[in-house]
């Protein structure tokens, strides 16, 4: 992916929008978990969804990539409503790359073929073609010695990186992470967000959850504060993480030491 300009981020008219959740809601019982939540990611943007723990942010990108089913509202897809019961679910899941808090690598296989299955299974893209990509990218992230190697071999931070790289192998539309450091020892935590720091600059479309305050200050383009199920606050970093004006987020920040 090329490079692109911060000017070029998050300014492109509404026909720029990648995702857009239109009044989401989600309960689990009587629990409301999401409450209406309206959200708009463009192109090339990264969003940094924070909270306390359960507010909703993992059940919000859960319900982006329908492992979650929603109440009401609209999920778009690039202007497509894929919260709509008639849609192929696979073909959504094949349009959007997703890393959640455990690496989730297949140990049986190397890394190699964790990274290339989705491109080789679920794209069609042949193994030689698949491979190269796989090796290439794992070349850029200082990996490409451990190819051959297994899961077991690597670090935690390893680990994680690599399914990053296995979630953007098949280039998707959008990327989904999940609190992609709250499973690794404070040391590897660096890594693996030089990675996505890394991803941001190359253009790619991200929504993330992160407690990582001092990341989101630096990585997002905007950052967007769940509380209780609700979007209560957002805007820049400069605004939301130096300038609260939601008790609830003075309170959560106060706690985290932004």
């Amino acid at each position: 992916m090329s490079e692109v300009s911060q000017e070029a981020r998050g300014t492109s008219g509404a026909e720029a929008a990648v995702l857009e959740l239109r009044g989401l809601r989600k309960a689990f019982g009587e629990h409301e978990v999401l409450r209406g939540i309206d959200l708009t990611l463009r192109r090339h943007e990264v969003i940094c969804v924070i909270g306390a723990s359960g507010s909703g942010k993992s059940t919000l990108l859960k319900t982006v990539n329908l492992l979650e089913g929603i109440d009401d509202g609209e999920i778009l897809l690039q202007g497509t409503d894929i919260a709509d019961p008639r849609i192929a679910v696979d073909g959504v899941r094949a349009r959007i790359g997703v890393v959640f808090q455990q690496f989730n690598l297949f140990p049986h296989m190397t890394v190699l073929d964790n990274v290339t299955l989705a491109s080789r299974q679920v794209h069609g893209v042949g193994r030689a073609q698949a491979e190269a990509t796989a090796r290439r990218l794992l070349e850029r992230i200082g990996l490409a010695e451990f190819a051959d190697a297994y899961p077991d071999r690597l670090s935690g931070g390893q680990q994680q990186r690599v399914a990053i790289v296995r979630a953007i192998a098949s280039d998707p539309e959008l990327l989904l992470l999940d609190e992609v450091t709250s499973a690794l020892d404070p040391q590897l935590v660096g890594e693996v967000l030089d990675l996505v720091t890394e991803l941001k600059r190359q253009g790619t479309t991200i929504l993330m959850t992160t407690h990582e305050m001092h990341f989101a200050r630096n990585v997002a383009d905007r950052i967007v504060f769940l509380h209780r199920g609700e979007v209560v606050e957002q805007g820049v970093p400069a605004e939301v993480l130096d300038a609260p004006q939601h008790p609830a987020l003075i309170e959560f920040l106060s706690r985290v030491h932004a």
